[in-house]
């Protein structure tokens, strides 16, 4: 018996040690990885930034933006050089660090001298932000869309990691006009929830002190390619119409909303998504036309006001609680509705995505057809974009885009902060 024992306690102290072993190699590579990534990675500093936290000090590389506008063969091969090496990018305790401190970073960054003309001040503009990760990539959307005289409302995500959080919180603590949504949802893909964190910013925009004409909501991979000022101008001309996309549905899209969804756990990328049962759903509310489009929009005032306090798109939201990305679905189509302020004809030709300035996305099946191929890369269909379509992004002439991502090209999104803060310039020359 006593040989027994000693033979089972040889045996588990022999495993401890080999897992202990395996351990300890996996946090040496780990170690070696992360000296590996500093020592030879790059990184991009942001436009504007005067104070960069010390471990990024012996890592920049100096992008030159006007070769790359003009498509200089030498520096866009530069460009894709630098895209096959380690990106090393600010972390969400590097915005914790920068915003200790909120009078040296609002200095820092420059929002407290951003130039504003008359005419921007008297047409004001809200934003909402929905936004989960990434918070370094947060405050420059929200430095180049910042105009000290707008109002900002920021939503993350319940299931946001801690250090995000407070780095968003830190962010709305010192940016004047910028503020966290009063009502936090744990935001779901494809789910009503992501619906919901944009209404709840509506909500709480509606009752801001701020007379704002236009509303604009962004996700966290989006950029603006239009100064505020322009924005204005072009915003002016709508005369109180909105901007978003709005056509008739597929009958592939039209599953979306005839069978009622659950929200499943899957074992891929989202986790929890909608999931179509063999339930079919009622038809809509109201006899209410369906129609589908994206989920992002420019909507004016007196339109969201409007839909605040309407019964009909009240129950039209109860009604798309179940389906899939209703998002998709619900502004196109109360858009629609005969009566609502700025309201686009039920007769009226299909509103698509190249028609809508709301925002310019690369579908990899339509690369070579409408647009040139992306020199990033994809997600999901969808282009990341690279820094050889700066200029054609700028000339398009649609107001925001999106992919981007500073992991898959920090170049264009610095080039776009550069060419955004010069068009602010020129405008007070």
């Amino acid at each position: 018996m006593k040989i027994r024992c000693a033979h089972y306690i040889h045996r588990v102290r022999h495993r401890c040690f080999l897992l202990s072993l395996s351990v300890l190699l996996v946090c040496l590579l780990k170690l070696v990885y992360i000296k590996v990534t500093v020592r030879d990675g790059v990184y991009i500093e942001p436009f504007g930034i005067t104070v960069t936290l010390s471990k990024f000090q012996n890592h920049r590389y100096d992008v030159n933006c006007t070769a790359i506008y003009e498509l200089d063969p030498v520096e866009i091969g530069k460009a894709h050089v630098l895209k096959r090496k380690v990106i090393v990018n600010m972390d969400d305790d590097s915005i914790i660090s920068l915003t200790s401190d909120c009078q040296t970073f609002i200095k820092t960054r420059g929002y407290d001298a951003i130039p504003v003309l008359d005419e921007e001040r008297s047409f004001p503009l809200a934003y909402t932000l929905v936004v989960h990760k990434n918070a370094p990539m947060v405050e420059r959307i929200l430095h180049a869309i910042y105009a000290p005289h707008n109002i900002y409302c920021i939503h993350y995500d319940q299931k946001s990691s801690p250090a995000f959080i407070k780095a968003i919180i830190n962010l709305a603590q010192c940016i004047p006009h910028v503020f966290i949504a009063s009502k936090l949802e744990s935001v779901e893909y494809a789910h009503i929830s992501r619906l919901n964190a944009d209404l709840n910013c509506l909500s709480d925009l509606l009752r801001s002190e701020v007379k704002w004409n236009y509303v604009i909501n962004l996700c966290g991979q989006d950029f603006p390619l239009k100064s505020n000022y322009e924005l204005v101008v072009e915003l002016k001309q709508l005369n109180g119409s909105n901007m978003l996309e709005s056509s008739r549905p597929s009958e592939l899209k039209k599953q979306r909303f005839s069978f009622q969804h659950e929200l499943k756990s899957v074992p891929y990328e989202y986790h929890r998504i909608p999931v179509k049962t063999t339930v079919a759903k009622d038809v809509p509310p109201h006899s209410i036309e369906m129609f589908i489009g994206s989920a992002y929009f420019v909507l004016s005032w007196d339109f969201v006001n409007h839909i605040s306090s309407s019964q009909v798109a009240k129950d039209f939201l109860s009604w798309s609680a179940d389906t899939y990305s209703p998002d998709e679905h619900f502004w196109a189509t109360l858009v629609r509705v005969p009566g609502v302020p700025g309201h686009i004809p039920r007769s009226e030709a299909d509103i698509t995505d190249l028609r809508s300035k709301t925002r310019l996305v690369k579908w990899n099946y339509l690369e070579g057809i409408l647009y040139p191929a992306c020199t990033g890369t994809h997600m999901r269909s969808v282009c990341i974009y690279g820094a050889a379509e700066l200029r054609w992004l700028l000339n398009y002439g649609h107001w925001f885009a999106n992919k981007f991502d500073p992991k898959v090209d920090p170049i264009l999104i610095k080039c776009l902060e550069e060419k955004l803060i010069q068009k602010r310039q020129y405008v007070q020359k």
